[in-house]
């Protein structure tokens, strides 16, 4: 597995950035957590997740809504829930 470089993780965090703390916060965390981890499928769900509106991806961090669309899909599930149990 390669791993991210400095680049990368910072252009990760700032991809990240939210308009919405609470949505930055949980983002945050998981980054924080697991960002050593993450493949280049992780950037690459990720990358999608965070063109989500910030209220409709509160919605699902927090569990009210599911992933539906383009964002329904079995790398991002992962990612979410990974994040929903920090």
């Amino acid at each position: 597995m390669r791993k991210l470089s400095e680049l990368e993780r910072a252009r990760l965090r700032w991809r990240a950035r939210r308009g919405l703390l609470e949505n930055d916060l949980i983002i945050t965390r998981f980054l924080d957590q697991f960002e050593t981890e993450l493949t280049d499928t992780d950037v690459s769900a990720l990358t999608l997740l965070f063109e989500m509106d910030d209220n409709e991806l509160l919605d699902v961090l927090l569990g009210r809504e599911k992933l539906d669309g383009v964002y329904d899909t079995p790398d991002i599930l992962r990612l979410v829930t990974q994040m929903q149990k920090l």
